[in-house]
């Protein structure tokens, strides 16, 4: 049966039951419209890290024995520039207390100078004495006060649980993944907002400040930003209808395609719900594009019937006429969407999985909403005789600007059209070539600089010689591995060697820490400041680091190496883990391998080389499937070439953009070009599929693109437009990666509508078959 007949079988099936296809999308618009009423934000770090990359093998491996990578940092810092003072001291005992007690909370691995396990340790004269930083019976006077800051300075651990300037003090804390409480996933939202109210909320005056930062907390301040996300969309949807009314100048013409895209976020919503998805705060961003491919598709058809209408024809066989014509340039440019997005799944990233779920699902019900549903509801539309005359009448100083336009598709304009359009392609090219995978800047990319969370970030990388950027090299040794001099030298060696690598601020490990209890048997002598050689003074230096420490594991058998990074920026972790292969490679050996990469760094890396590895084949499935669909749909490789090479080209500069725009390739960012590519194909399949018909009835070129700019021209400059300004809106986001996609999106709407109607009938001018 040909595609014509099965068209014609559907529209014959839909328009002859319009009321029963009416009384089916009001239940199942009802239903799904419950349905999303209850679906939440859903975010959890497992989510954001690739499970299967070698570096995360080495983390899940390790987990129990060293905790994982969800760190929370809570730094409480005196106004006066000393923590030495009763208050202070009260402030971070009660809150050491209040985080211990949180649901979700690891308790074994929460620290500060309250732990039974921050100990120190120092030579007497009949040997070693030692105990808790803040003894049993500490009492906050100015005698118990100074004894608790020698402590603090036998121990170690200023710059880790004391700022380098004594000012701030820390507490540090592991999540679990899953709640003890309720025995689901913990719920990283509501565990940011219980941070936010029972810790800072409590304890922050105004002689004690109080920063957070970490996973969790980075999620809440996010999900508290997407939450404006609400207003943007009321603001898109509000220009989006301006739009269309001065486009179709009907108020009903305006109302039907603005609610059919409404209803189509609405099946999104409801169906993620049925299936058990919540929405991720970085996905937040996805029922806006599924609103604004739904007015892009929404407006060729009331376009259609619309001139169809002027054309003499009633309002059902005018939408019945639109229905056959756009059903199947339609349907492709949307099943190209979803398939493109689909094609996301490859990435082996909850997250990422998540999203190419909810845009495939929100493109796919489009298909019903917009194609089916709008026509059969454009048939019950009264057309006054003021809009059939107003329409009849055309609009004359259009068609002679599209008759202008339509001089492209002839090979002198073409020629200078496509010579300027390699010239953007090779320099976008080049520039391209510096896109960087993962954050450029410090802090959390998805907000803003000068926001709390990033503010916290600073003061606390500044004030101390840790942060949440952290990797642990993990070595795996035989046991009893800390007993052999020559293991240990190797993993103080790497230490070293690592110390000094540029954006490693400081580094920890038991090797070090026992070069400093062999001192401390010495008298505190800098020069015994060494691996003791002998193995009965090695077990004696070694033994006084206990487990709870994350310095050795039970047998001694895993020695992790803790780095603390100076920042997370794509460059310093690129650096970092480059260093760490070729040293462990050089010092390790059968017995004893240096072992990437745990630690929040350490995902961060491993998320970095995953998106890395995804980037190419991405692109390669999105551009396959609109590829073999095009091929399908015009049975031209001409014509699909005049459809991709645009894409293709848009697609290169918007990666140049990110590079001039200091955008890093990331988790957020890299979905950005496939959603751009799934809403650019639209624009061009409809022009291809008006040109492609005329031109098999040997119609000159550059008349059929004429005909095809009289006919579609209109709603691709209009759809191009309007979502673009929808998007530029975000610029005033209070999320910074919002900032970035609404410039990148209005980019690609803008450049992907001018590449369809200047470039790609350039294209058709040159290789298109010629018509005699």
């Amino acid at each position: 049966m040909s595609l014509n007949r099965i068209v014609n079988k559907v529209e014959y099936a839909l328009f002859r039951h319009r009321l029963a296809v009416l009384a089916f999308f009001v239940l199942a618009t009802l239903f799904l419209l419950f349905k999303a009423t209850q679906i939440q934000l859903d975010a959890g770090f497992s989510k954001n890290i690739p499970l299967k990359h070698e570096y995360m093998k080495t983390y899940m491996q390790h987990e129990q024995d060293f905790g994982g990578a969800n760190n929370i940092l809570v730094s409480m810092c005196d106004a006066s520039g000393t923590i030495f003072n009763a208050d202070f001291f009260d402030s971070l005992r009660r809150a050491h207390d209040q985080l211990y007690y949180i649901p979700g909370v690891n308790r074994v691995q929460v620290r500060s100078l309250f732990s039974p396990s921050t100990r120190f340790v120092e030579v007497v004269e009949d040997g070693f004495a030692g105990g808790p930083v803040i003894p049993a019976d500490f009492v906050p006077d100015q005698r118990g006060l100074a004894r608790v800051r020698e402590n603090v300075e036998k121990a170690g651990i200023v710059g880790r649980m004391v700022a380098d300037d004594f000012s701030c003090a820390m507490i540090n804390a592991q999540l679990l993944e899953i709640d003890p409480s309720t025995n689901e996933r913990l719920d990283t939202i509501a565990f940011a907002a219980t941070l936010e109210e029972q810790i800072r909320g409590q304890f922050e005056t105004e002689q004690v400040s109080v920063h957070i930062i970490g996973f969790a907390k980075m999620v809440g301040d996010v999900a508290d930003g997407a939450k404006g996300v609400l207003t943007f969309f009321a603001i898109a949807i509000a220009i989006t209808s301006l739009m269309v009314f001065f486009f179709s100048r009907s108020l009903m013409l305006t109302v039907l395609p603005i609610a059919c895209s409404l209803i189509a976020v609405i099946w999104q919503m409801g169906l993620l719900s049925v299936i058990g998805f919540g929405i991720d705060p970085m996905s937040i961003l996805v029922p806006f594009l599924v609103f604004a491919i739904g007015v892009s598709h929404g407006v060729q058809m009331i376009n259609s019937t619309g001139k169809r209408v002027a054309s003499g024809l009633d309002a059902k066989t005018a939408a019945q006429a639109s229905f056959r014509k756009l059903l199947v340039p339609g349907g492709v440019a949307l099943l190209s969407d979803t398939v493109g997005f689909l094609t996301l799944l490859i990435i082996e990233i909850g997250v990422i999985r998540e999203l190419a779920i909810t845009a495939s699902l929100g493109v796919a019900v489009i298909i019903l909403t917009n194609l089916i549903l709008l026509p059969v509801l454009m048939s019950y539309v009264r057309f006054s005789k003021a809009y059939q005359q107003r329409a009849a009448a055309g609009n004359p100083t259009a068609d002679k600007v599209w008759y202008k336009l339509s001089a492209v598709a002839t090979k002198p304009v073409a020629a200078v059209v496509l010579a300027v359009t390699a010239l953007l392609f090779i320099a976008a090219s080049i520039q391209s070539q510096q896109l960087k995978i993962g954050d450029l800047h410090a802090g959390a990319p998805a907000l803003h600089e000068h926001s709390r969370y990033n503010q916290d970030t600073f003061l606390i990388t500044d004030r101390f010689a840790i942060s949440v950027d952290y990797i642990n090299i993990m070595v795996e040794s035989i046991p009893n591995a800390c007993t052999h001099h020559d293991i240990m030298q190797r993993v103080d060696h790497f230490q070293w060697l690592m110390v000094n690598v540029p954006g490693v601020q400081s580094a920890v490990s038991l090797s070090s820490v026992a070069k400093t209890i062999n001192a401390g048997y010495n008298e505190g002598n800098v020069k015994w400041r060494v691996l003791p050689r002998n193995t009965q003074s090695l077990v004696q230096a070694s033994a006084q680091v206990e487990t709870s420490s994350g310095l050795l594991n039970r047998d001694c058998s895993v020695m992790p190496v803790m780095l603390f990074l100076e920042d997370h920026k794509a460059e310093t972790l690129a650096r970092v883990v480059q260093a760490a292969k070729e040293y462990g490679s050089e010092l390790g050996d059968e017995d004893t391998r240096f072992m990437l990469a745990s630690g929040p760094a350490g995902v961060m890396a491993a998320t970095n080389e995953a998106v890395a590895a995804a980037q190419r084949p991405m692109m390669l499935y999105v551009y396959g499937a609109v590829i073999i669909l095009c091929l399908l749909s015009f049975r031209s490789g001409r014509a699909t070439a005049a459809v991709v090479i645009p894409l293709f080209v848009v697609s290169t500069m918007a990666m140049a953009l990110m590079t001039l725009l200091q955008i890093g390739l990331t988790v957020s960012t890299l979905p950005v070009i496939a959603l751009g590519v799934g809403i650019g194909v639209d624009y061009g399949i409809y022009i291809v599929s008006s040109m492609s018909q005329m031109l098999k009835d040997r119609v000159p070129m550059r008349d059929a693109y004429y005909e095809a700019l009289k006919e579609r021209g209109s709603a691709v400059l209009f759809t191009g437009i309007t979502l673009a300004i929808g998007v530029s809106t975000w610029v005033f986001s209070a999320l910074k990666f919002q900032v970035d996609m609404g410039i990148l999106l209005t980019f690609m709407f803008l450049v992907n509508m001018l590449g369809a109607i200047l470039v790609l009938p350039a294209l058709a001018a040159f290789f298109w078959p010629k018509n005699k």
